[in-house]
C-alpha cells in the first residue's frame, strides 16, 4: 500500500485477534522513530505488552479502579481486567519530557502523539488492525507507578494490535471544504 492510500484509508479497528509478525511490528516501531522531533530530543518511549503481560496489565487497570472507585462491583472489576485482552500486542505510548530552552513541553507531547500516529499508518500499511485508546487507565497514577513512568513521563496513549476479527467499518470520505479554509489577512 502507498503512502497516500494508507493516509487516505486508515480506520480504527476495535476488534482485534492473531498474531502480530516480528517483522511488521519491526515496521512498526521504525515509522515512530521518524516522527516530527524538534531539536532531536526523541522525548518518547514505547512498553511492548503482550502474553501474559496483558494479564498482569488487566490487573494493574483493576487495582487502579478500585482507588478512583472502590464500590466497582465484581462484573465491573472483571471487565476492567479483560481490557488489556482486546488485542494481542498493546503498545504503550510515554511522552519523555525534559528541559529545552527553544523546545517547549507540549511540542514533546505532540512528538509522542506524532510517533504514535506514525505507528498507527505502519501497521494499517501493513495489513495489521490498530485501536488507539487512552482513558483513565492513561492518567492513574497507580498505573504510571506500575508501569514504572518518571516524574517527567505520561502516557499519551495505549496502541491496540492484532489481525482485523471482522470487517473495517467503513467511514464516506469527509467534506474537506468544511475542515480548510484560505486566510486573506
Amino acid at each position: 500500500m502507498d503512502a497516500l492510500q494508507a493516509l487516505h484509508s486508515r480506520v480504527s479497528s476495535p476488534r482485534l485477534t492473531g498474531e502480530v509478525g516480528n517483522r511488521e511490528l519491526r515496521n512498526i516501531f521504525k515509522a515512530a522513530l521518524r516522527a516530527p522531533d524538534h531539536a532531536q530530543l526523541r522525548p518518547w518511549r514505547f512498553l511492548v505488552i503482550k502474553g501474559d503481560e496483558r494479564n498482569q496489565l488487566g490487573e494493574l487497570f483493576a487495582r487502579a479502579e478500585l482507588s478512583v472507585n472502590p464500590d466497582h462491583t465484581p462484573q465491573m472489576l472483571a471487565k476492567t481486567k479483560a481490557k488489556p485482552l482486546r488485542a494481542p500486542v498493546i503498545l504503550v505510548g510515554i511522552a519523555k519530557v525534559v528541559e529545552h530552552k527553544s523546545v517547549p513541553e507540549i511540542e514533546q507531547v505532540l512528538s509522542c502523539g506524532a510517533a504514535l500516529q506514525s505507528m498507527l499508518l505502519a501497521a494499517h500499511a501493513q495489513g495489521v488492525g490498530a485501536m488507539w485508546r487512552t482513558g483513565g487507565m492513561a492518567y492513574n497514577k497507580i498505573v504510571h507507578e506500575g508501569l514504572g513512568l518518571q516524574s517527567n513521563e505520561s502516557i499519551v496513549g495505549y496502541l491496540y494490535l492484532g489481525q482485523i476479527d471482522g470487517r473495517s467499518k467503513s467511514i464516506g470520505p469527509p467534506d474537506i471544504d468544511a475542515y480548510f479554509q484560505e486566510w486573506h489577512g
